[in-house]
């Protein structure tokens, strides 16, 4: 395993123990994604399915109780933290016909053909070897299977993930952000991926863009925690920053971000690009 991939996955591991805090909210938060999945995909009754960095759980659960007790589900993460709260988690919703397992997204132990459906939400633009993923991915799809992946859209269209960075932005020089290392907004550009999984060898592969609202019934109060937690890169950044800086970077932000919040919580406007392909059947 190479440096960068081992410092991705001990970001992610620390990660880990944030991401089942608010394991509840991001479920809530993303269901509008994990639903347009479920729909790109068809996903039906009885199908075998494998889900690629399922991180807390999501979607893996709600796909499990999508292809009902006939179907499978196969869960993959490589953090085990991500691992033993998704386990937990099913245990807790008693969903039996799901199985996990701790691996990179690079290297699937599975065989060819193993699988009729593959999905990977907001995992894509996070691994250190996109290419060999999605080829990963391919190989153990069923001749004919679909691959469906969701990755964000541009940070301009998504004021949830753009709020805190650009706050700091404003008061801490950071070196520019390299747009081809691991990141939210790595394939945020319509085509970008598509032209990846065509390399990769993907056939029929379409994409398009979903708008949807982040919600969820929290406090403006709640936001700050919420966000910089769930960021290796943030909860770097505020370790380096003085309790002054902090305290008016906070301040502009929660003015920045009333404006998505009502009697209900919170909703913020967001957008996705999912992209989907089948394997070959020669």
């Amino acid at each position: 395993m190479s440096t960068e991939s081992e410092e991705l996955l001990n970001a992610w591991r620390q990660s880990a123990e944030y991401w089942s805090k608010h394991r509840a909210t991001v479920r809530r938060m993303f269901a509008p994604v994990t639903s347009a999945i479920v729909e790109e995909a068809r996903i039906r009754r009885g199908q075998n399915i494998l889900d690629v960095a399922g991180g807390p759980g999501e979607p893996s659960l709600t796909i499990a109780e999508a292809v009902g007790p006939d179907g499978a589900v196969t869960y993959t993460d490589a953090v085990s933290g991500m691992v033993e709260t998704a386990r937990n988690e099913a245990g807790r919703q008693n969903i039996t016909n799901i199985s996990f397992l701790e691996c990179r997204a690079d290297g699937l132990p599975f065989s060819d053909d193993s699988f009729d459906v593959v999905t990977c939400r907001f995992g894509v633009m996070l691994f250190s070897d996109p290419p060999a993923s999605l080829r990963e991915m391919l190989r153990v799809t069923k001749p004919g299977g679909v691959v469906v992946l969701a990755v964000w859209h541009t940070s301009e269209m998504n004021p949830f993930l753009n709020a805190v960075t650009r706050a700091m932005a404003r008061h801490v020089e950071s070196p520019p952000s390299d747009p081809c290392a691991p990141g939210a907004f790595r394939f945020a550009e319509p085509g970008s991926l598509v032209a990846l999984f065509r390399e990769a060898g993907a056939e029929n592969v379409q994409e398009r863009i979903l708008s949807f609202k982040i919600e969820a019934p929290i406090a403006p109060s709640d936001f700050w925690p919420l966000r910089v937690e769930l960021s290796d890169a943030l909860r770097d950044k505020v370790q380096r920053m003085t309790p002054a800086q902090l305290a008016v970077i906070e301040s502009e932000v929660q003015e920045e971000i009333s404006q998505f919040f009502g009697e209900s919580g919170m909703s913020f406007p967001a957008s996705a690009i999912i992209v989907s392909g089948m394997k070959s059947t020669i």
